[in-house]
């Protein structure tokens, strides 16, 4: 019993500091003896330090797989592949809060809640990276999703932001659906819900007539799902408008800690599920797919979010890839793209919310940015040249592993179909780099010098960004056995 809690510690912390965190802003911030606080900065601080406990908590229990044969029979699987998601996961989370103390302020959006709104869906991720069974995958999912609802309608000024949180809650409520209904078949079908009972089914006979079709139809419901979830072509409809809509912190989160659950879920699914040869082709269409509309689409875009907003739609084709070859090369692949896509998202995002406290909104006010503030014109140009996957930044390793993992196990469409959707991507990325350094705004604009907190950030992320490519050996090392204990 012991063990069973030592190894969910993190996830019993989160949850209890979260519940702190709300307690404290309520009793406070309606107090008339401190004359009503906004409180935002002060429980951001108290939240930051929660989720970096949570992370200590998480570290510190790493070395204890031997409790791992413990959660085999259970809801929860504890092993390295978990452990990494989680932590990335964290981190991120970390990222995201650490935006938020200055642009409070700026944005007139002084509401704490906000706040605790990112640690208490970060809970519910950490179940669904660890969940081993598909009762536990929904009840995880679900919690993260009604907070998202919430946190995209939170800035209640904002027409768009009021308009982005019912549009996400109506679309969300249908991908939920069609997962639900996708483990329901499966349950039907099979009588098991735990992987490792679905993996003995699937693998042990042949299995025809009613009940194949249930499984497929199971297993293809529960891929739409996912996929919904993590913006991919052909269910990415929502994701423009709310990341345009939501504050851009909460865009800086959706981008991000979704697809870290998702991709680790969804992998852990397909591991122990049927990897069949029809889902493999789903998979690799929906790649291709997701690549070409994500650079064409933001060709086309004025705002400086939205072309992020597709951007994130097309490194999910990216990330893709390496998941649709099944190996444990691409599995290896899959985590060094969405390790290093996080990083580029935290990056940009923190750029693009410093800008944005100068009422900075459309690619066009980006002029002359170079000579008014040339430290961050040249780290937003390094985070795009990276995006683009331009030597010798993270990106390329990225786009490297993903395309010669794709080659591997012989999906010699998706490498080249990467190859061209980049060289593509070039033209808006290099853009806002050209709009920065070379074109003369119209009117000129007085750029304020960015907060403490985001230069941290900026001077963490940029320094891997910049230094990951001459030195890959930890993080390629790091990564196999990762994906080699999510086989084991």
């Amino acid at each position: 019993m012991f063990n069973l809690f030592l190894a969910v510690s993190p996830e019993i912390f989160i949850i209890n500091a979260t519940s702190i965190l709300l307690i404290h802003g309520v009793v406070f911030s309606t107090s008339k003896k401190y004359d009503y606080p906004p409180l935002v900065s002060n429980v951001g601080w108290l939240g930051l330090l929660s989720v970096l406990i949570t992370l200590l908590l998480l570290a510190a229990g790493a070395p204890l797989l031997t409790i791992a044969h413990l959660f085999r029979n259970n809801l929860f699987r504890r092993d390295n592949f978990t452990y990494f998601c989680q932590i990335l996961l964290l981190l991120s989370t970390a990222g995201t809060i650490s935006m938020c103390f200055d642009s409070s302020e700026q944005e007139r959006f002084d509401a704490f809640e906000f706040i605790v709104l990112i640690p208490l869906p970060t809970r519910s991720m950490l179940f669904m990276i660890s969940a081993h069974d598909s009762i536990a995958m929904y009840l995880a999912i679900e919690p993260q999703s009604l907070c998202f609802y919430v946190m995209a309608a939170s800035k209640r000024k904002s027409e768009f932001s009021t308009e982005a949180g019912p549009k996400y809650l109506i679309l969300g409520a249908f991908s939920s659906g069609i997962l639900l209904f996708g483990c329901s078949m499966i349950y039907g079908s099979t009588g098991a819900t735990h992987f490792d009972q679905l993996a003995k089914i699937l693998t042990g006979y042949e299995i025809t007539g009613a009940r194949s079709s249930g499984i497929f139809m199971g297993i293809l419901s529960i891929a739409v799902g996912s996929l919904f979830k993590i913006t991919a072509v052909p269910f990415h409809m929502w994701a423009p408008d709310i990341y345009e809509g939501s504050p851009t912190p909460v865009t800086a989160f959706l981008s991000i800690a979704p697809k870290i659950s998702i991709f680790a879920n969804i992998s852990r699914v397909s591991i122990y599920g049927s990897y069949g040869a029809t889902l493999q082709q789903i998979f690799c269409f929906c790649s291709i797919a997701s690549m070409i509309l994500g650079a064409l689409a933001a060709m086309a875009q004025t705002k400086v979010k939205r072309p992020l907003a597709h951007s994130s739609i097309g490194h999910v084709g990216y990330i893709r890839t390496g998941f649709s070859c099944g190996t444990i090369e691409g599995i290896q692949s899959l985590l060094i793209g969405i390790f290093i896509y996080a990083l580029m998202t935290i990056d940009a995002f923190a750029i693009v919310l410093a800008l944005r406290q100068t009422r900075v909104k459309y690619i066009a006010d980006l002029g002359a940015l170079a000579k008014t503030n040339p430290i961050s014109a040249i780290t937003f140009s390094i985070t795009m040249f990276s995006y683009v996957g331009i030597p010798p930044l993270a990106g390329f390793c990225s786009k490297f592993y993903l395309f010669f993992a794709a080659l591997g196990c012989g999906a010699y469409f998706l490498a080249p179909v990467g190859v061209v959707t980049s060289v593509i991507g070039c033209f808006y990325y290099i853009r806002l780099a050209k709009r920065m350094f070379f074109d003369t705004p119209r009117t000129w604009i007085l750029y304020e010098p960015m907060d403490r907190d985001k230069s941290l950030l900026l001077a963490m992320t940029s320094s891997f960004i910049t230094s990951s490519f001459p030195y890959p050996s930890p993080l390629f090392s790091v990564t196999h056995q990762m994906a080699l204990s999510s086989y084991l």
